[in-house]
């Protein structure tokens, strides 16, 4: 698994991180065999409720999670503690702390002026491909399509001959293939589109589809999509380089050793956390 991977998975879980400092927030909301539970006890399961319950009122919402919160406390108060709770909690813990420093790190990589610096780096000296907008007729023979290149070259409706004479889909609205570009049509069709001037019709192009009568429409030159139409893509990028480099950082200053060599990676399907 890719370490991008992870941190875009961090992202997602913690979107909407917990503020300490939130007026409220330590508000005791009850009691249990002396144990308070706050509005941070509530908020934070509140962020993981399914979201056809967030929309429920919070008249509605409160008592129920309180209930939810005391339920879960006397239950645990009563259960034994198993071996492993240190580590689990020791996990979580790491969990929420990571995804708080993640959206830290990504809202703080995604600046107006970051996203347009980055679009002008990509695009600023964007050179676009040539596209072609074409007409064709499609028909089973060199000899009909021969046939339709003298009517069409004699003044005939390109489009009308289309409408008449082709078997292609594209027969009842005139033949029109509407834009394309590079590697969008058949080698054979698209050589021949390239080697026609605007309004020109080409002689008879074989393809594994029949035979074609071509007409050149129009030509233009891709341009650069839009800031906003990449907006959404530049951002998960910029996020995307800023956590990679960050944990890059992490790592190269942390004291890591990994200590895997002699351990069976089949231990996995073995080991069971809650069924020893």
């Amino acid at each position: 698994m890719k370490k991008s991977l992870i941190l875009t998975a961090f992202c997602a879980t913690f979107a909407a991180p917990l503020a300490a400092q939130d007026t409220g927030m330590n508000t005791v909301v009850a009691i249990i065999d002396g144990e308070t539970i706050t509005m941070t006890h509530v908020l934070d399961i509140r962020r993981q409720l399914p979201e056809q319950y967030q929309s429920i009122p919070p008249a509605q919402l409160l008592p129920g999670i309180v209930d939810q919160l005391i339920q879960q406390r006397v239950l645990a108060n009563a259960a034994p503690e198993p071996h492993w709770i240190d580590e689990a909690i020791s996990n979580q813990r790491a969990s929420l702390l990571a995804g708080e420093a993640v959206v830290a790190l990504a809202e703080s990589a995604v600046s107006p002026e970051a996203v347009q610096a980055f679009y002008d780096e990509q695009f600023g000296n964007f050179t676009g491909e040539p596209q072609f907008n074409a007409s064709h007729i499609l028909v089973e023979t060199e000899d009909e399509a021969a046939s339709l290149v003298e009517k069409a070259n004699a003044g005939a409706d390109f489009s009308e001959l289309a409408k008449e004479f082709s078997t292609g889909p594209s027969g009842p609205s005139g033949g029109e293939l509407g834009w394309f570009g590079r590697g969008m049509m058949v080698p054979a069709f698209e050589a021949a589109v390239r080697a026609l001037e605007v309004g020109q019709i080409s002689a008879p192009v074989e393809t594994q589809f029949g035979w074609h009568v071509v007409r050149l429409n129009d030509t233009r030159t891709e341009s650069a999509p839009a800031i906003e139409d990449v907006r959404e893509d530049i951002v998960g990028q910029l996020r995307s380089i800023a956590l990679d480099a960050r944990v890059t950082e992490l790592r190269a200053a942390a004291d890591i050793e990994i200590t895997l060599e002699g351990v069976d990676p089949e231990l996995l399907n073995t080991l069971s956390l809650f069924g020893e």
